[in-house]
């Protein structure tokens, strides 16, 4: 019989935190969200890799130039450094267009297929009198990719205006651009889609552990994911923590990342190389360990509300 944590509805994330002690005590729970999302994501970057190494084998990048650009130069001469860019670009765009033409399609298939395998372990896992609704989780996280792109079309539209209006406009103008408003900017536009879609994912998030809990289809768990009437509010609110959470990690990686920098003198490439190679794993495995907990929250809210 599967343990449910106490959760107060009316304090949504102090039983969050409850569920936060649940998957800390079921490691299983995370090391199977682990195994199904690197089943995919080892080979996803061996494939970008391998076909990114093409491209650059197939295209005289170096002579932009681009090995020697520096942050300092993006900020103290953002012409030239956009020069160098643009040439780059230029140079690699196009093979790199054509490689993700086809690999982009393949990945998002792959993707869908193996998570809607793999949540449904996690989530039989927690609760075993769920049903196995593969075909349903796997049209579910195709349909999630259609919120995802339209903010990453939102995010490059923002960052397009931002340039135009920061840098393209000033030049124009005869003026310096404003590379600093630019990244300022960037910063903001970028950080506040993240917390916007973290806030408002919350249905496609609920609506597996509805089809699995109702033995219902895609359509039905959608619906029904959509009219959670008071829960609203407290699934919303996890969502929001979570994406919160994501940022802080990203920060923490960022900050562990650069630790060894003060020591480069007297430290290696290779011991560089593989100390980002630790902290991107811990923030998987981080990450990971929060989908797990997130999932938790959503089951046993919906529980104990409905029981």
């Amino acid at each position: 019989m599967t343990t449910t944590p106490q959760i107060e509805t009316q304090r949504t994330t102090q039983g969050f935190v409850h569920n936060l002690t649940f998957v800390r005590d079921r490691p299983a729970l995370t090391l199977l969200e682990v195994a199904w999302r690197w089943l995919f994501g080892i080979p996803a970057i061996a494939l970008i890799y391998t076909e990114g190494a093409k491209v650059f084998a197939a295209t005289p990048w170096q002579s932009t130039n681009i090995e020697n650009l520096t942050v300092n130069q993006l900020l103290t001469d953002p012409l030239k450094a956009s020069e160098t860019l643009a040439n780059f670009a230029s140079i690699v765009g196009p093979g790199l267009y054509h490689a993700a033409a086809w690999i982009a399609p393949l990945l998002l298939v792959a993707w869908a297929i193996i998570s809607g395998i793999g949540r449904t372990i996690v989530l039989r896992r927690m609760d075993k009198t769920l049903h196995a609704k593969v075909p349903t989780l796997i049209a579910l996280q195709l349909l999630r990719t259609v919120p995802i792109a339209l903010s990453v079309t939102l995010w490059w539209i923002g960052l397009r205006a931002l340039a135009q209006a920061s840098i393209l406009g000033p030049i124009a103008a005869g003026g310096d651009p404003q590379i600093m408003v630019y990244v300022g900017g960037a910063i903001a536009l970028t950080l506040g889609l993240f917390v916007l879609t973290s806030a408002s994912g919350w249905a496609f998030t609920i609506a597996p552990i509805l089809a699995m809990m109702h033995n219902t289809g895609v359509a039905r768990s959608l619906r029904d994911g959509l009219r959670v009437g008071k829960l609203r509010g407290s699934l919303v609110e996890i969502n929001l923590v979570l994406g919160i959470v994501k940022i802080a990690l990203l920060v923490l990686a960022m900050v562990f990342s650069a630790c060894p920098l003060p020591f480069q003198s007297v430290t290696t490439p290779e011991f560089l190389f593989w100390w980002n190679i630790a902290v991107g794993i811990w923030y998987f495995l981080a990450s990971d360990f929060f989908h797990v907990a997130r999932l938790s929250g959503y089951l046993h809210l919906w529980q104990a509300n409905h029981s």
